[in-house]
């Protein structure tokens, strides 16, 4: 929405309503989410270098972009009279459409969800807008006016982006000479003067900005200037003279994070290649962790100059959380995206960083068993993905994956599985499932835990699909707890006995199987005596030929198998509901055949509950059930 207002015949205004989002996060601004109002001036700072890179990488192929203005850098300039902070850069500029983009819309994925739950937060210790790349709306903390004016390379036309934070803001084109870039201004608050002091600029400076590979400098009204930060690529310097305060900053500012990152990788290679990484691990999930386009967050440099960071090829999808910064000494300046494509360098730079990382992943499994659960907690699901898409390093990180079990509160490796197996076994056992509350009450798992056979919990989508493909670990093979070939008989402790049926019960149970196969013999393969219940009725269980259960409920939700293949019900010959029932049933006339047929549907619709799918015929179900409540309430 917007209305347009004639200033002079030259210029037009137009106002512009804030996009919702941004309304309400201008509100919690305002209500001071950052707990240190300081960090206003590193994320405008951190804004003017990202379009200074941009520029450089631009003018590799169209040089006229970067003609005139000096060499690239960011002023800072601050007037105690007329109460105002001046952030400037020469770098890429915005157009009319791009400030209405950048300034007045969260395009960012994930950002609407984060100011949905954003209220819940308690306290003013919530530093988390840093996360989202919206940290621009700060500068509303300290300022009630701002005021953007910006020029972009190739263009001569500048315009003025203007706003009080309170719900809308205005663009007007400027007939001013305005030198290529964008300027900031902020008009302080009374209150916030300290931010015009110059000796408060600088500690903010080298305390959050000092990374920066750009010379920031602090002019005064009169025009003299004071480059106040070191203005070198921090992975460019020796790990000796780099603090872990500078690492945090720099993760902050390369991986638009707010914690402290889980591991810091920061190392030269030299050799037939030659290149630096800074590359950091975090110790949260980024939000955008699941997108569908998995894209990496790693930024491609070249002899220090920003080329891109929209290079797929330079880590795998499933190392996607990694953040960070790779500078190459043999890719060429006028490197496009097309030519990274498959480029031999590199595919060598590749290879040495997901060996790199999955070294040091090893060494921290091995050492720091509890800060690696807090790893594995947060990308696990993703780490497991490079099992399913690449086999050369599945065996570096089947060392790497953890399981939740049956018999360990803790995380346990495939080795700690194997080093501990009972008695007798020879494969390892896993059931999959939607959720860990779903997979723990299973009653598949009831003769597991009475012979203390450990059985691996397996709740993320994809162990379904590497499962098939890694197949054994070590010589034993997976094998799913829900498979109906499953003998344990000769596995683990043997179980306590109870009383042996009578040979009249056993052939009532005998004569209950054969009416349940009857009666269902459309809708499952068989019906038998299970060895696995101790506890539960029945369940349902997979045919040796057949797809897992789980495995094909997913790929029915995503409609790519038509049908549910017939399962095997089992039921529990030792239940005494199912004793009763036999014992009932034998003495039922032919006349009752209708209350069999309600007894059978109902044992199997309690089964497929219990598998967390619903009865195919609830209203079907409902009227079985009342038909037997009442039945037993006549009697």
């Amino acid at each position: 929405m917007s209305t347009s207002a004639n200033e002079n015949p030259s210029q037009s205004t137009d106002t512009h309503n804030f996009q919702a989002e941004v309304t309400r996060l201008l509100d919690i601004v305002a209500r001071s989410l950052y707990s240190d109002k300081e960090i206003f001036l590193r994320e405008l700072v951190s804004n003017a270098s990202d379009a200074c890179d941009k520029l450089r990488y631009e003018a590799l192929t169209d040089p006229s972009l970067s003609e005139g203005e000096g060499d690239l850098g960011i002023t800072i300039t601050s007037d105690t009279k007329s109460r105002t902070l001046t952030i400037s850069d020469n770098g890429i500029g915005m157009s009319d459409e791009e400030l209405i983009e950048n300034l007045g819309t969260i395009a960012r994925s994930g950002t609407a969800a984060f100011v949905e739950n954003i209220d819940k937060a308690e306290g003013a210790e919530n530093n988390l807008i840093g996360q989202f790349g919206v940290g621009f709306y700060s500068a509303f903390m300290v300022a009630d006016t701002v005021t953007v004016s910006s020029r972009r390379a190739g263009s001569n036309k500048c315009n003025i982006w203007k706003s009080d934070g309170k719900g809308s803001f205005t663009v007007t084109p400027s007939d001013a000479d305005h030198p290529r870039g964008t300027k900031v201004v902020l008009h302080i608050l009374k209150n916030e003067k300290e931010f015009l002091e110059p000796e408060r600029i600088k500690q903010i400076i080298k305390t959050y900005s000092d990374h920066i590979a750009l010379p920031i400098k602090l002019a005064d009204k009169d025009g003299t200037t004071e480059q106040i930060n070191t203005a070198s690529a921090l992975w460019a310097r020796p790990k000796s003279e780099v603090s872990k305060e500078q690492y945090n900053e720099f993760y902050r500012h390369v991986g638009q994070m707010f914690d402290e990152p889980w591991l810091t990788l920061h190392n030269r290679v030299e050799g037939k290649i030659e290149y630096s990484n800074l590359i950091f691990i975090p110790s949260s999930q980024p939000f955008d962790l699941f997108q569908p386009e998995r894209k990496n967050n790693i930024k491609l440099y070249v002899r220090r100059i920003f080329i891109t960071d929209d290079c797929e090829d330079l880590l795998p999808a499933w190392l996607r959380f990694i953040r960070g910064v790779i500078d190459s000494e043999d890719l060429p300046l006028n490197v496009s995206r097309e030519m990274l494509q498959n480029n031999p360098v590199l595919t060598r730079i590749r290879t040495g960083l997901i060996k790199r990382v999955i070294s040091e992943l090893k060494k921290k499994s091995k050492k720091d068993a509890e800060p690696y659960a807090l790893f594995w907690n947060n990308f696990g699901a993703v780490l497991k993905e490079g099992l399913y898409e690449s086999a050369d390093y599945r065996n570096d990180l089947l060392e790497l994956v953890r399981f939740s079990s049956i018999k360990q509160d803790n995380l346990i490796s495939l080795k700690d599985y194997i080093d501990n197996m009972a008695a007798g076994q020879e494969d390892i056992f896993y059931i999959s499932g939607e959720s860990m509350e779903s997979v723990v009450s299973s009653p598949q798992l009831e003769a597991f835990r009475e012979r203390g056979i450990n059985v691996l919990l397996m709740i993320d989508p994809v162990d379904e699909f590497w499962l098939p493909m890694v197949s054994e670990y070590q010589g034993k093979k997976f094998r799913s707890a829900t498979r109906g070939d499953i003998d344990l008989e000769t596995i683990g402790k043997t179980p306590e006995k109870n009383d042996e049926p009578t040979p009249a019960v056993n052939n009532a149970l005998s004569n209950l199987t054969a009416l349940l196969k009857l009666t269902l013999a459309e809708e499952v393969k068989d019906v038998r005596e299970s060895k696995r219940l101790t506890n539960s009725a029945v369940c349902l269980v997979a045919a040796d030929d057949d797809m897992d259960m789980h495995i094909e409920r997913l790929l029915r939700q995503h409609k790519q198998v038509d049908s549910a293949a017939k399962r095997i019900l089992e039921i529990n010959p030792m239940h005494p509901m199912i004793i009763h029932l036999a014992k009932a049933l034998a003495k039922e006339s032919d006349n009752k055949s209708q209350t069999i047929d309600d007894i059978a549907w109902l044992l199997l619709d309690q089964a497929r509950i219990i598998e967390g799918e619903s009865p195919p015929d609830p209203s079907a179900f409902a009227k079985r059930m009342a038909d037997i409540i009442t039945m037993g309430l006549t009697v």
